[in-house]
């Protein structure tokens, strides 16, 4: 999430209640999770397996829970016993949750020729370009942009909070929500399908690329980047911030993982399960997905154990 213009490290060491290691007049432009980060971004961490990446990342100002690290040059550090409580605490004032007092929000801008059903809502802050259809009873969440020529069936919500937990299992809390404060972008010339849910980003951006088509009871997982004119048949889930490269196709069914990358042109035959990443240009089938020429013959070898072992039994006597 970009700030709406660049704050102090001092200004954000009083907003949290923080202790201040480094420059304070070094500023934050946004605040971001550490695989999403970039050069003027604030993240927290608050678990020593964690701080090495933190500390060696593009981020410029850290919230961390351990003092006895040393601030590395062009950092600044931010001290407390509470890293989460202040990742909410920043998010909250920036983007604080308002109840909706309409279906549509005087904020949203929708362009020419562009269809909004009846029992259509859409949120604060929402783009929507030309020539689009939007069917009934459509969720459309704040901070959405939807391009031109793209078309979402009924049912559909897009910019749902990010399934994603801080885990603390000493702690009476266990799964306490971290709080979405990122967006969906759909860019031009997609189709989605009835009862499809896409979830926003937990800081940054869920991308669905120009000319991707979804069938019914898609989900898209937060931060996850859908590339262009990719083909996704019912049932397909995508966990979080996975990158699914152009041209991709998920037959019915297909579970992928979380932060893996799909490569260009692959094809994931129906109900197979993706656990890690898979080159492009490829057919893929099973679980784990390997290349369906190999699954096909693995599957036929299968098949023959009970004969095999029917043979080496009778040998024996």
């Amino acid at each position: 999430m970009e700030f709406p213009q660049p704050v102090t490290a001092q200004w954000i060491a009083e907003l949290i209640d923080a202790e201040l290691i480094g420059d304070p007049d070094l500023k934050a432009s946004g605040i971001n999770e550490l695989h999403k980060v970039k050069p003027g971004d604030l993240v927290f961490v608050d678990h020593p397996k964690y701080y090495d990446s933190c500390l060696n990342s593009q981020a410029t100002h850290i919230i961390i829970n351990d003092k006895s690290v040393a601030c590395p040059e062009g950092k600044v550090l931010l001290y407390l016993e509470k890293p989460f409580d202040a990742y909410l605490k920043i998010v909250e004032y920036f983007r604080p949750f308002t109840a909706a007092s309409a279906m549509i929000s005087p904020s949203a801008s929708i362009g020419k020729n562009t269809i909004i059903s009846p029992g259509v809502f859409i949120g604060k802050e929402v783009v929507i370009g030309n020539n689009c259809i939007i069917y009934p009873n459509t969720t459309i969440g704040d901070y959405t942009q939807i391009g031109n020529h793209v078309i979402i069936q009924s049912g559909t919500v897009i910019g749902s909070d990010a399934f994603y937990y801080n885990t603390r299992k000493t702690e009476a809390d266990w799964y306490r929500k971290m709080q979405s404060c990122g967006q969906v972008i759909i860019e031009d010339h997609v189709e989605i399908g009835a009862n499809c849910t896409i979830d926003r980003g937990v800081t940054e951006t869920t991308r669905i690329g120009r000319g991707t088509k979804m069938d019914n009871l898609v989900h898209i997982g937060h931060d996850t980047e859908v590339g262009r004119n990719c083909l996704f048949a019912a049932q397909v889930g995508v966990a979080g911030a996975t990158k699914i490269e152009d041209g991709v196709t998920l037959w019915g069914q297909v579970g992928v993982s979380k932060t893996l990358t799909i490569g260009e042109n692959a094809t994931v035959l129906a109900q197979s399960g993706v656990p890690s990443s898979l080159k492009g240009g490829k057919t893929y089938f099973g679980y784990p997905a390997e290349e369906a020429g190999y699954k096909r013959r693995e599957l036929v070898w299968v098949k023959r154990i009970p004969e095999l072992w029917k043979k080496v039994f009778q040998e024996e006597k």
